[in-house]
């Protein structure tokens, strides 16, 4: 398999650390932003001290010609593309009630996790068959695939239950090219706006550090993992079994 990811929403938190990772392992990268310019730069540098090439794309990716320009700027950058990792997506922390979720905040959350996802993935089909193979790795949330009724955030949990079908579905057409699908589903990790809140309520105690997500990401982008395809991975320390 070629060397060549990009990663969303990779100038600062799980995006960013995963594209180092994979830096790290001799993958040239895309680090992709949308107002996080300088963060981005300083990551490039960092995964540059690896001996590979990186580079910094700005994109608003919940428009689907700015996600497909993302991709199209990271193929010419990178020379070709064999992994995608989408980490983009918006948590709303409004507590409105299912009812009376705001039209605004319905489609700020839908466009940012599951129709970002779907605009830069089929962008990249194309390119991880050119590459004669490669690695699709969504993210959603933990307890996403239970499909339980929720009070708030519910647009949230759509967009992630979502992700997990889109996936699926995309494993199931594409594993005939070589290409694998799967999705990371993290619960409260240590970048988490609420993570103090609720990290005491947690089966584990304890949030999970990006380094365990990355481990997750990293499993799936193995190329000893082409077998592995349309899964679901939780990394949520016991949290909504």
């Amino acid at each position: 398999m070629k060397k060549q990811a990009l990663v969303t929403g990779s100038a600062k938190g799980i995006g960013r650390a995963i594209a180092l990772e994979l830096a790290s392992k001799g993958f040239d990268v895309a680090f992709h932003y949308n107002r996080s310019e300088e963060a981005a730069k300083e990551a490039c540098e960092e995964a540059k001290g690896y001996g590979v090439e990186a580079i910094a794309l700005q994109a608003d990716i919940c428009d689907s010609d700015r996600a497909r320009s993302l991709v199209e700027n990271a193929v010419e950058g990178l020379g070709g593309l064999s992994v995608i990792v989408n980490t983009v997506g918006n948590y709303s922390q409004s507590e409105s009630m299912t009812s009376e979720v705001s039209i605004e905040d319905w489609h700020e959350v839908i466009d940012s996790n599951l129709n970002a996802t779907f605009y830069v993935t089929r962008a990249a089909i194309p390119h991880l068959k050119a590459a004669n193979g490669g690695r699709i790795v969504n993210f959603a949330c933990a307890s996403a695939h239970n499909l339980l009724a929720r009070e708030v955030n519910t647009a949230y949990i759509i967009a992630k239950t979502g992700i997990i079908i889109y996936t699926k579905s995309l494993a199931q057409e594409l594993i005939k090219d070589k290409i694998t699908a799967n999705v990371v589903s993290p619960g409260i990790a240590e970048n988490s706006f609420d993570v103090e809140e609720i990290s005491s309520t947690l089966p584990a105690k304890r949030p999970a550090t990006l380094a365990e997500i990355v481990r997750a990401v990293w499993f799936f982008i193995d190329p000893e993992s082409e077998y592995i395809t349309g899964q679901n991975l939780e990394v949520s320390g016991g949290w909504f079994l």
